[in-house]
């Protein structure tokens, strides 16, 4: 049963995957029972806006029944459980054991904040392929609550959800529908993990910077495996670090601008860590930098059912606990928006939609990068300390290359390569021999 104090905390955390709002007794409340019996369970309250504003009912034992008759209803029934509130009628929906459940003929799922009418052949594949228990349902027998709860990134999460702290940590991961027999659930072992690899080997994202178009040489590597919010971060920076930058100046403080819309890439990160399908143990997500490209690859491809023309227009999610979970921290919006998002960034740049491919393992969001010859001429802070080693081994297949080609070739600017030469001479490791046009380089061996 809840207390007053809980009533407060639910209305304070707002809808999300397990809870809704209604503001009075609805025709709609069947669909969400319906979605949340699919799910993992939630409750609705009956006197509350979408907005958090409470608008006590009249309870009387007619409306009592007429929802106990709704679960009934249900196919297969379910059973409900009511419980007043200083007005406001909460109605507490279990998860079905019996799953796929439907209403009136018609199947739901809880995606998000939203519920999702489904065919019975999309709802049918969904559980069929994705198992009736999704990953980040399960329980985690590994996760201490006690021991192993990143106090800090719980304490962000809150923050970033506008969740006030009014119950005991505990009580907050359990109306969260975090835990379950004092036990957390893989959703909550991602966010608030200290290290992640203790418990889930298979979510950390690496990135690795390439020389060229291919995996043929690495430049630099770096494996991210923190919580699900850091690891995010860290990748975000690892692109900015290592993508060229512009520097504009509009009669004020000059303003940097990354070669791709920073937006876009966010989107593809985050689709990546909701989306993925985290049963595959021996991957993780990937992001490849090379120099005409941007590959942000995850395991598991589309859901069965699903076609890549669809994306953007309708989507199914692996990972529904989770989702609602990051809808909450205002990382992600509606399921299916992030493509649209990305293709509108890269518009806006002036740059091509980025391009998909997907079979039944993975999935890759692929964003070209601007020709070389249009990449502004700053130099970047981040040099990999082995270029210059890149620099003399081009020049070494081809002692005639102009500075241009050495740049494409190399995936930077004409500029940043120009220092590079200027520290080989310095070094008398190199040496020009004769003029710009008609002459060529000598490597000086030592």
């Amino acid at each position: 049963m809840l207390m007053k104090k809980e009533l407060e905390f639910y209305i304070s955390q707002g809808e999300g995957y397990n809870i809704e709002f209604k503001e009075s007794h609805s025709s709609t409340i069947g669909k969400e029972m319906c979605a949340f019996a699919n799910a993992s369970g939630g409750k609705i309250f009956i006197g509350i806006t979408d907005s958090g504003i409470k608008k006590e009912i009249k309870i009387t034992n007619k409306l009592k029944s007429e929802i106990q008759v709704i679960g009934r209803n249900l196919d297969p029934k379910m059973t409900i459980h009511l419980q007043e509130i200083e007005g406001i009628l909460i109605v507490d929906v279990p998860e079905g054991k019996e799953k796929p459940y439907s209403i009136v003929g018609k199947f739901y799922l809880r995606q998000g904040a939203n519920s999702q009418q489904l065919t019975r052949n999309e709802i049918k594949y969904f559980f069929q392929k994705e198992g009736l228990v999704l990953f980040d349902e399960r329980v985690n027998e590994k996760f201490d609550i006690k021991k192993d709860l990143n106090k800090k990134s719980f304490n962000n999460f809150l923050r970033l959800s506008h969740i006030r702290k009014i119950l005991p940590t505990r009580d907050i991961l359990t109306n969260l529908n975090l835990v379950s027999d004092d036990k957390m659930k893989n959703a909550g072992v991602l966010l608030f993990s200290n290290d992640i690899t203790k418990f889930l080997l298979q979510s950390t994202i690496t990135c690795v910077l390439f020389y060229g178009r291919t995996k043929y040489r690495i430049l630099d590597r770096k494996e991210f495996d923190a919580d699900l919010f850091s690891n995010y971060e860290n990748a975000m920076d690892y692109l900015r670090s290592k993508l060229n930058t512009e520097f504009i100046i509009k009669g004020g403080p000059r303003e940097e601008k990354l070669e791709l819309p920073e937006d876009a890439l966010r989107e593809a990160i985050l689709n990546a860590i909701a989306h993925r399908n985290y049963f595959v143990t021996g991957a993780n997500i990937q992001i490849y930098i090379f120099s005409d490209r941007v590959e942000i690859t995850n395991p598991g491809g589309l859901v069965r059912g699903m076609t890549i023309k669809e994306l953007g227009k309708r989507s199914l999610s692996r990972n529904n606990l989770l989702f609602g979970l990051m809808q909450r921290m205002d990382l992600v919006e509606k399921i299916g928006s992030g493509i649209l998002r990305m293709k509108k960034a890269m518009k806006e740049y002036g740059l091509p939609n980025p391009k998909i491919e997907t079979n039944e393992n993975w999935f890759s969001i692929i964003f070209k990068r601007m020709a070389l010859e249009n990449v502004p001429e700053n130099v970047p802070e981040n040099v990999p300390e082995n270029r210059e080693d890149i620099v003399v081994e081009i020049i070494r297949n081809n002692n005639r290359i102009t500075i241009p080609e050495i740049a494409k070739k190399a995936g930077v600017n004409e500029k940043t390569i120009k220092r590079d030469i200027s520290k080989l001479k310095e070094k008398d490791l190199l040496k020009r021999v004769g003029p710009d046009k008609g002459g060529y380089w000598k490597i000086i061996k030592k």
